[in-house]
């Protein structure tokens, strides 16, 4: 007996805008998206809309971009992002946030996988960054399903709550 591949979910990613500022809220209340994101440890009141904000602004000079990450019913799965595109070198970092409610059925590989075509398509991306912290196994799968290598470990990278974190960098290139 042969069992059938994992479908993975359809979903789409639409601009993050106002109608997914309340979605975005309530999923900064969870642990794995505060533990493993930029987001800062207490939530600052207004971060939400001051994120949009920065978002919006990013889409307007081409530096950055958000994306909800939508459902087959236009439920909030959650975010896909670009938070930093340099257009002059054609590299662009990508990264996922996904709601506590939809982990564990592909949304993240899904995302990533339209978030990387979009960069090489849409961006003509020439190099594509994640940055992962070491203690996150599952956003590597997701990074390596995606076809991305690990190229390493950034020593004492990421700093939040007066504590340093090493973080891997994956990449993958047009060709790969």
């Amino acid at each position: 007996m042969t069992t059938a591949p994992p479908q993975r979910p359809q979903l789409g990613l639409v601009l993050f805008g106002e109608q997914h500022l309340a979605s975005l809220r309530a999923m900064l209340a969870d642990e794995h998206v505060l533990r493993f994101s930029r987001v800062p440890v207490p939530v600052p009141d207004g971060f939400e809309r001051a994120w949009l904000q920065s978002y919006q602004g990013g889409r307007v000079d081409g530096t950055r971009e958000a994306f909800a990450i939508a459902g087959e019913c236009d439920e909030f799965l959650g975010v896909a992002l670009a938070p930093d595109i340099n257009s002059s070198t054609r590299t662009v970092e990508l990264g996922y946030l996904v709601a506590p409610e939809a982990r564990g059925q592909g949304v993240a590989t899904a995302a990533l996988s339209q978030l990387t075509d979009w960069a090489l398509s849409v961006l003509g991306a020439l190099r594509i960054e994640l940055y992962i912290s070491v203690d996150n196994a599952a956003s590597q799968r997701v990074a390596q399903r995606c076809g991305y290598v690990r190229e390493g470990v950034l020593r004492s990278r990421h700093f939040k709550q007066d504590l340093r974190e090493d973080t891997e960098i994956w990449s993958r290139l047009p060709d790969s």
